[in-house]
């Protein structure tokens, strides 16, 4: 769990407070008397160094932002800027256009050079000011180029695959003898990576989603035997799904990736959606986009660009599904299908989501001027973290099916534990 620092930090900081390196969170803050020598897990706590690796005078930074769009972006690239720029007095910041692309010269244009003008009102607006893309790039050309532009720091602000390539990015460049120190901030609106209690962007999209929802329940309920079917993002974890079922509270069912369901039967879902509009004359589904995917006929497995398994399609299935039922049954139900997918993906943050994209930001120029490389910027417990970034790659966060949350959306929406 040690975090690699690319040498001795020498220079005083600005700043008039810091935080020692020995300073350890546990992961798990619960103490179990019956597993007194239960052995902990523990990261290094973030936070701002007394000395620094890097002469803020003479250093350059440089900012990209990969894959998929998510509420906050913005505030983080406007946050990283400010940090370094006010409280460091970093000579320069540039801002890499393009995501990944960015970084090698025979695809990408040329970077921003970052100022207060910039940034002024970046925030405000949804998505981010300095583009993205999905996929790989050439490592040897992007740290040739890293090196050509004189980059001592580069933050990468993306997801599991994105944070991946930085560690390529900084196993180059220490191959070639450049002290390029890597850190990344953890990006998904999913809110599904390991050792991070909330992802930035995360409730700004259940907040969207709910309004969705609320939306999907006016039209559901509008007509006798209104069905409303709403698909949410959410590939491997329902996190979004099950936020906005229990904001909303008139979700009917949610359906999610961690609860397999079955459409059958007695018990499957077709059969308590039927009992539902048979009782109440009106419903409403939310389901995860990667719900249900057992129940598709064909296996996913082509990639994106990003490496992600291509998910079949769960929204127009379970339509068809759903209409093809009651027109068995004679039962001339109203369905009305929604997907709002990259909406709730492509708005500003929202409050709560701005003030943790600065902590995040922050904290990440912390790290980077203290010369520690290598590392992703978690957050557990209310307390900032550095995160080895292999360390992303071992587990994924899903929801548990025996947790509260789980348990909160059971009491809301009334459906049974499991269908089938």
């Amino acid at each position: 769990m040690k975090i690699t620092t690319l040498g001795e930090p020498r220079f005083p900081s600005p700043l008039r407070r810091s935080v020692r390196d020995d300073l350890r969170l546990p992961a798990d803050i619960v103490l179990d008397p019956k597993n007194p020598s239960k052995a902990s897990l523990s990261f290094e706590i973030a936070g701002p160094r007394e000395k620094l690796f890097f002469d803020p005078a003479k250093t350059r930074a440089g900012i990209v932002t990969c894959g998929g769009l998510c509420p906050g972006l913005n505030n983080v690239i406007r946050s990283l800027y400010l940090e370094l720029h006010h409280a460091y007095g970093v000579k320069e910041v540039l801002g890499f256009r393009g995501g990944y692309q960015g970084l090698d010269p025979d695809l990408g244009l040329e970077p921003y050079v970052l100022d207060t003008d910039f940034v002024d009102s970046i925030h405000t607006e949804g998505g981010t000011a300095l583009g993205t893309s999905r996929g790989p790039v050439d490592i040897g050309k992007a740290v040739e180029n890293l090196i050509r532009l004189g980059v001592d720091i580069l933050f990468t602000i993306g997801g599991d695959g994105t944070q991946r390539g930085g560690n390529a990015l900084y196993q180059e460049a220490r191959r070639r003898g450049h002290p390029l120190a890597v850190v990344g901030i953890p990006k998904t609106i999913d809110n599904d990576v390991a050792f991070v209690a909330r992802t930035f962007g995360y409730l700004t999209a259940v907040e969207e989603a709910e309004k969705v929802l609320n939306c999907a329940h006016v039209e559901a309920r509008s007509v006798r035997f209104g069905v409303s079917l709403v698909k949410l993002m959410g590939r491997n974890a329902g996190f979004i799904t099950a936020g906005a079922t229990v904001a909303s509270q008139d979700v009917n069912f949610a359906l999610v990736p961690e609860v397999p369901f079955k459409l059958e039967g007695e018990r499957g879902f077709l059969a308590a959606l039927e009992d539902r509009l048979l009782r109440r004359e009106h419903a409403l589904i939310a389901v995860a986009e990667g719900a249900g995917q057992d129940l598709l006929e064909q296996e996913a497995t082509e990639r994106d660009a990003s490496g992600n398994l291509k998910l079949g399609d769960i929204g127009p299935f379970l339509r068809d599904r759903i209409k093809e039922h009651f027109r068995q049954r004679g039962i001339p139900v109203v369905l009305r299908y929604i997907d709002p997918s990259y909406i709730i993906r492509s708005t500003p943050a929202d409050a709560e989501d701005s003030i943790l994209c600065d902590r995040f930001a922050r904290n990440a120029a912390h790290a980077a001027m203290a010369g520690k490389t290598g590392l992703v910027v978690g957050c557990l417990h209310d307390r900032f973290i550095h995160v080895p970034i292999e360390m992303l790659a071992t587990e994924k966060k899903q929801l548990d099916p025996d947790g509260l949350s789980w348990a909160a959306v059971l009491a809301a929406t009334g459906q049974p534990a499991k269908f089938g």
